[in-house]
């Protein structure tokens, strides 16, 4: 089964970013993630399986981006 990633996710690492914050917001998704540190505001990109091994849980949800280019 494919996790569903949606842009503006709050999501928390197993480890923490060496500027002591494990919060990250997803700002872009597709074959690799992008995610941005909410305590520096680095922003790190990743591929899917990465991502997914390294994410511990989901705080909040981003919203859902219509299909449609309008």
């Amino acid at each position: 089964m494919i996790e569903e990633i949606l842009v503006g996710d709050v999501i928390t690492t197993r480890k923490p970013h060496p500027c002591g914050s494990n919060e990250w917001t997803v700002i872009r998704t597709g074959a690799d993630i992008k995610i941005r540190c909410s305590g520096c505001g680095r922003i790190v990109m990743l591929d899917r399986e990465s991502f997914l091994r390294r994410r511990k849980s989901v705080l909040s949800r981003g919203t859902k981006q219509s299909e449609s280019c309008q």
